[in-house]
């Protein structure tokens, strides 16, 4: 007997240093339109995103 388990998929978005828009970075919301298209063109149900939008890999 096969169960049905519920699955989400986590969506990751990083900032882009040269990117300098305020609150959500215009990188970050291009990322989200890209990946929820990509979500929903192959059918792949819930999902849920993480976002590091305050931090680039040279900050650190």
């Amino acid at each position: 007997m096969m169960r049905h388990i519920n699955k989400i998929i986590a969506l990751y978005c990083r900032l882009s240093r040269d990117d300098d828009y305020h609150g959500d970075s215009l990188s970050i919301k291009n990322q989200k339109e890209m990946l929820i298209h990509y979500v929903q063109t192959n059918k792949l149900g819930n999902y849920e995103f993480y976002v590091d939008d305050g931090y680039s890999g040279t900050s650190f």
